[in-house]
């Protein structure tokens, strides 16, 4: 090996017993390491994974052992029974997306290492690490109004382990202290608010009644509806006392989204309020929009949902490739849904000239590409589109449960975007790591340019 590099060793249909894995780090000048854990996502984020090479000496499994290797970027060692067995180990390892440096029927002893040079695969574990490391990397204040759910406790627990964020948390204080305890949960680095109680309630409703004169809202009416966890929280959001929020792990999207319309409102340049959800894969990551606020967009909205969530997949590691979705590549097709199609094309290119944007264009024909080159052969983005502008909200909330159902991808999201300032909703049947995650998001959204 012409440089010095991270392994993994793994077996197939053998044990670890004749496999003298101390001379063979001490030939390639690495220290040994072996992992233990129950879950990929576990040893992955765990400080056995370190940034200096070492020969990590994996679990035996290698369906297990190869998605480690891939998450981490490391060549894999793999020690066989025989040929046949071999043969079969190293086509799945390789389906898996880990690169196998070097194939041993024996001990390890003359091993022979070929040059390779592996990378880190894109996966669902990867993502969430890459968010955690980049929300931290410059720590924002996110509000979270539901200090009542036991999971936005759990997350808060586990964001404040991590760096990921300051964080406020409304609620009754006395309550989220019992049980915190009664979980085994730490808070002690989090605000904790109870807003109907807040010396900041009056000013904040002051300010909304300011806010909403033109509508009729009076100062009484306001006061009212600063005990809203939702307004209490979006106000925080408005007033730079907070640089984002999350919150609908208890409340609909409506009681979320409503407050943001009134207070924090559109930015600069936006006519349209929409969202995006991060579609992670095997060795691919990919933004699919809208699929979450949108009912019927017209063909202007869409252009201007396309250059938007370009944009916002940019904040995520994405290089934006744009396909604006229809049941017709080109001319395949017509009709007023492909003339729906084209004009919104023609209004992303306006609003954003320098991006790689096309449409309309068949699913097939924007991710596969061999079906891309034959039917847009001219297109900048047939073949290797990576976010999917969808028609409607029927298309798209179904085709990003489908691909998250049976394409086992991680949906991430939906990702508000359109908004002043960064407030992203829940689905009431978020797990503890989804709320994790939608905080990350937030924090990264308050902290781009």
């Amino acid at each position: 090996m012409s440089q010095r590099q991270s392994l993994l060793v793994t077996l197939a249909n053998r044990t670890f017993d004749g496999l003298d894995l101390q001379q063979f780090a001490s030939r390639l000048d690495l220290p040994v390491v072996r992992l233990t854990g129950d879950s990929v996502a576990g040893i992955f984020n765990s400080e056995q994974i370190t940034e200096e090479p070492a020969l990590y000496v994996g679990t035996g499994d290698y369906n297990f052992d190869a998605q480690l290797a891939a998450a981490i970027g490391a060549p894999v060692v793999l020690a066989a029974g025989d040929e046949a067995v071999a043969n079969l180990a190293q086509a799945r390892i390789e389906e898996l997306g880990a690169t196998v440096a070097s194939i041993g029927n024996g001990d390890l002893g003359d091993l022979q290492m070929a040059d390779v040079n592996a990378r880190q695969v894109m996966s669902p574990v990867v993502f969430e690490r890459q968010l955690i490391e980049q929300a931290r990397a410059n720590r924002k204040h996110v509000v979270l109004p539901e200090g009542e759910d036991d999971r936005i406790l759990q997350a808060a627990d586990q964001l404040l382990k991590q760096g990921v964020a300051e964080l406020t948390i409304l609620g009754d204080v006395d309550d989220m202290n019992r049980r915190a305890q009664d979980l085994g949960l730490d808070l002690s680095g989090a605000n904790l608010v109870n807003h109907l109680e807040s010396e900041l309630a009056e000013e904040f409703a002051a300010d909304f009644a300011e806010l909403r004169k033109k509508k009729g809202v009076t100062l009484e009416e306001a006061r009212e509806t600063m005990k809203d966890v939702s307004y209490f929280g979006t106000m925080m959001v408005h007033k730079g006392l907070a640089d984002g929020m999350v919150s609908g792990a208890a409340h609909t999207t409506a009681h979320t989204i409503k407050p943001s319309f009134q207070i924090i409102k559109t930015a600069p340049g936006a006519s349209v309020v929409s969202s995006i959800f991060l579609m992670v894969m095997q060795d691919r990551l990919w933004a699919f929009g809208d699929c979450a606020v949108n009912p019927n967009p017209t063909a202007e909205q869409i252009g201007e949902i396309a250059a938007v969530s370009a944009k916002t997949a940019a904040q995520f590691g994405i290089d934006p490739k744009v396909a604006i979705l229809s049941y017709s590549t080109g001319t395949s097709g017509s009709g007023p849904d492909v003339d729906r199609a084209v004009e919104a094309t023609a209004k992303a290119k306006e609003l954003a000239p320098d991006l790689a944007i096309d449409g309309p264009l068949q699913f097939d024909a924007a991710c596969d590409p061999g079906v891309g080159k034959k039917k847009a052969p001219d297109s900048p983005v047939a073949g290797q589109a990576n976010v999917f502008i969808f028609p409607d909200l029927e298309a798209g909330n179904a085709g990003y449960k489908i691909a998250q159902r049976t394409g086992g991808a991680l949906a991430v999201g939906p990702v508000l975007q359109g908004l002043n300032k960064p407030v992203n909703d829940l689905s009431r049947g978020a797990t503890v790591p989804d709320i994790v995650n939608t905080v990350a998001i937030t924090a990264i959204q308050a902290g781009a340019k």
